[in-house]
């Protein structure tokens, strides 16, 4: 392949995936702002209760750690299985990971050395 039609194909590649990262970034960014939300709420809620009486400022403070702990695990488990979705989609598409590219790198490396050894014995 030429060096342009490379060049072509990366940027194509590039501009499918930065606007599928942009929008994985925005999703997560999204789940953090409910969780600090829905704390806010949680909170707010709780001392309510509190002010009223109707529940113990210990039992209050227990609930609303339980429930931003629960929903901090399903933040968490939501992430990872949106990652891992990502990550099937670039596999999908063919896009070389790090590792291949670090692989790559090292074997042109490793070329490069012997093409240079054998323009020396030359």
């Amino acid at each position: 392949m030429t060096e342009k039609t490379v060049t072509v194909q990366e940027e194509a590649l590039e501009k499918e995936i930065n606007p599928m990262l942009a929008m994985a970034r925005k999703v997560l960014m999204a789940s953090i702002g409910v969780v600090a939300l829905a704390q806010e709420e949680i909170e707010d809620f709780v001392n309510r209760l509190i002010d009223r009486g109707e529940i113990a400022e210990k039992d209050g403070r227990k609930l609303v750690s339980d429930v931003v702990e629960r929903r901090k695990k399903q933040v968490e488990e939501a992430e990872a299985e949106l990652e891992g979705k990502i990550e099937e989609m670039l596999n999908r598409m063919n896009v070389p990971t790090k590792a291949d590219i670090d692989a790559l790198s090292r074997k042109i490396t490793t070329l490069t050395k012997k093409v240079d050894e054998l323009k020396k014995t030359s």
